[in-house]
């Protein structure tokens, strides 16, 4: 198989850490696209894989030689989009909103070589146990929630929060693996094919 140069477009560690599963050697070049940008009539599902989407494009057309991964993940609750708190007060509005109800998490995938262009969704349900107003004060007081979509990161302390999810795991952190997987095998690059095993 030939040298893939592969760059993921986006700058989550969390992302980062997701794709080195697949990948050993992978490039990280964050994209320069607005995210607000995103046409507010859209559904979640067609909101993710926009935004996903715009971003691969973005690397893509800098790096035309590349595999590039894009990806972008949202928490929505009801009809609502709960994107990075703004502060911790927005924070606390968004944990109660989430507290003791089940909501989605939807991630879009875009993945551009030789300008061909791949995209897919993926949802999980993750459902919160009863939060009190003093488990939201000490939460928000660790700091993780502030760089988080729906201000959790159920990969770090906000695991206590969740009662339970019914989807991909990996999807909740980011990066839906699988899905990515499935991605790549339309071209041509298998994940388990890229794995050396020595003995």
């Amino acid at each position: 198989m030939e040298q893939l140069d592969v760059i993921l477009a986006s700058a989550s560690p969390r992302r980062r850490e997701l794709l080195s599963l697949v990948f050993d050697e992978f490039r990280v070049i964050p994209s320069g696209f607005d995210e607000d940008g995103v046409p507010d009539d859209l559904a979640p599902a067609d909101h993710v894989q926009h935004s996903a989407l715009m971003k691969a494009r973005d690397v893509a057309a800098r790096h035309p030689d590349s595999l590039v991964i894009g990806a972008d993940t949202i928490v929505v609750t009801g009809n609502r989009i709960l994107g990075k708190p703004r502060d911790e007060a927005d924070a606390a509005q968004m944990l109660k909103a989430l507290s003791g109800r089940t909501h989605q998490v939807h991630s879009g995938i875009a993945v551009i070589k030789d300008g061909v262009e791949h995209t897919a969704v993926e949802c999980t349900d993750v459902t919160f146990r009863p939060l009190s107003d003093k488990m939201i004060s000490r939460y928000i007081s660790t700091g993780e929630p502030m760089d988080k979509a729906g201000a959790y990161a159920i990969q770090g302390r906000g695991s206590v929060l969740i009662e339970s999810i019914n989807g991909c795991y990996f999807n909740v952190v980011g990066l839906p693996i699988y899905r990515l997987s499935r991605l790549l095998e339309e071209f041509g690059v298998a994940p388990l094919d890229l794995w050396v095993i020595t003995t």
